[in-house]
């Protein structure tokens, strides 16, 4: 009789997980949105603008940066995905081929 309500967890869970694997309506307009695509951009264009770690070379519009949360959502989304890209391409042990940079989510 205990292994029920176990049993009923268990076939649950993958249910309640799959629910926080898709975007609300409030994310994919905001994604949407030019200002989004324009941060986007410009944050994916900043992992390639300098070969030289240490200078900064971050690409971005500081006016829309400071105020606007989409421009800056999508600064920081296009950064981190370009930048995880640039790293698996620049990996010599990466079996993954392939090249270019990845598109912002829609």
């Amino acid at each position: 009789m205990m292994n029920r309500p176990l049993t009923a967890l268990i076939l649950l869970l993958p249910l309640l997980a799959g629910c926080s694997l898709f975007e609300s309506r409030a994310t994919r307009a905001l994604r949407a949105s030019p200002d989004y695509r324009a941060g986007y951009g410009d944050g994916c264009a900043s992992t390639n603008a300098s070969a030289n770690p240490r200078a900064d070379t971050r690409i971005r519009d500081a006016d829309a940066y400071a105020g606007n949360a989409a421009y800056r959502r999508g600064w920081y989304e296009g950064y981190g995905g370009c930048r995880g890209a640039q790293q698996m391409q620049n990996n010599p042990n990466n079996s993954v081929s392939g090249g270019g940079l990845p598109m912002p989510p829609r």
